[in-house]
């Protein structure tokens, strides 16, 4: 066996895993990030919303470029952190799974609340949002929430999977 350790990103499998959602390996994530100017980073104002939260990566790489870049302003770790977790990574969970992942990638616990968690939020969600909406079918047989068709997602088309509406 190799001397080196292998420590593989738990994001980066669940990006490799096959599934009807696409996970983005966080060095796709970096590679995005690094088209954005880097005084952003240091910009305690500043404030990021992932609007279809999967892993969490895009948040969490936000995260520690913002630790890095807010250091000086920011002196005290737990100051900068609350600070970042609270007041400038949002997130929009597509699931309830998504939406757990992402607290754990970000708050190190599935929540926000919780005694594990980086930060302290007055609930469980923190600044992940996740609601459990089902598909409305209003006119033409469309669902009011995410415009999908009856005829392609009604639940005779898709008995046992998921049933959910995107909250967009």
């Amino acid at each position: 066996m190799n001397a080196q350790k292998y420590n593989p990103d738990v994001l980066t499998c669940l990006a490799n895993l096959s599934n009807d959602e696409v996970f983005t390996p966080p060095d796709v994530a970096n590679r995005m990030l690094d088209t954005l100017p880097n005084e952003l980073w240091s910009n305690p104002e500043a404030k990021f919303l992932d609007p279809f939260c999967k892993s969490g990566v895009f948040l969490r790489e936000i995260a520690k470029r913002l630790l890095k870049g807010l250091e000086s302003q920011i002196p005290d770790l737990q100051e900068r952190i609350d600070h970042i977790m609270h007041h400038q990574l949002y997130g929009i969970g597509i699931t309830e799974l998504t939406a757990y992942l992402s607290r754990r990638s970000l708050y190190c616990s599935t929540r926000a609340d919780g005694k594990h968690s980086v930060t302290k939020f007055p609930d469980e969600s923190g600044n992940i949002y996740f609601e459990e909406i089902a598909h409305t079918w209003g006119k033409e047989r469309k669902c009011i929430y995410c415009g999908v068709s009856s005829e392609n997602f009604g639940e005779e088309k898709r008995e046992g999977l998921s049933q959910h509406a995107y909250a967009f």
